[in-house]
């Protein structure tokens, strides 16, 4: 994979969506909104699309929203059952009078937790991008969690090269909010409205940031 075409191609991709297209920009910035877009992304829509009826983009974003909420709910379920293990358990010690025992025991169900937690997260973050794929071109559900397809599909790309590919996106991103952090931060230090404007600048900056992962997605 030529992941530096991949990469440009999607900073591109995304300046072209919002570019000095302000209202559209604005509109997107709106809950549910960029995931509604990225629907059409992920259809490989090109060149980056307009939007005709925005309470259809609107409602697309909500399926994609819970797409991505079933998948987390396994890792939802694990950490609040760890967490409220971990909570019990140092009550407890506390209540028999032994407050060592109990925090030992809550550190152990917190660092079991932690770990059954990270390895669902990376599941997650294998299956999601090809199911939300799958939904947007297919839109259907069912497809979303076709996990046999979805296997198939990582199995056709190559999971080393599957994997490389995220974990280069991921990085890009974090780069790229580092970025967008630095003006935040600036923003913060403003009395009285520093906070307000740093977080309409985090709103607004997601849009191109959603819009530029969507469109690496759908090139992997």
């Amino acid at each position: 994979m030529d992941f530096g075409n991949m990469l440009g191609d999607s900073i591109e991709y995304a300046k072209e969506s919002v570019m000095e297209k302000w209202v559209k920009w604005i509109l997107l910035a709106i809950p549910f909104m960029t995931q509604g877009y990225s629907i059409q992304v992920f259809k490989g829509t090109k060149p980056a699309p307009e939007i005709n009826d925005w309470v259809a983009n609107f409602i697309n974003g909500i399926k994609l929203f819970i797409v991505g909420f079933i998948y987390a709910i396994p890792l939802i379920i694990v950490a609040v059952i760890f967490l409220l293990g971990a909570i019990f358990a140092a009550m407890s010690g506390m209540s028999t009078g032994d407050p060592t025992a109990g925090f030992a025991a809550a550190m152990g169900a917190g660092l079991i937790g932690i770990l059954l937690c990270a390895i669902l997260l990376i599941i997650i973050l294998l299956l999601l991008p090809i199911a939300y794929v799958r939904f947007a071109r297919t839109d259907s559900f069912g497809e979303a969690f076709n996990f046999s397809a979805v296997l198939g599909h990582i199995g056709k790309i190559g999971w080393v090269s599957y994997i490389i590919a995220l974990i280069v996106g991921i990085i890009a991103i974090i780069v790229i909010e580092i970025i967008i952090a630095i003006p935040y931060v600036i923003l913060m230090m403003i009395p009285f409205v520093g906070f307000l404007l740093a977080f309409l600048w985090s709103l607004i900056m997601a849009v191109p940031v959603g819009i530029f992962a969507a469109r690496y997605i759908t090139q992997l």
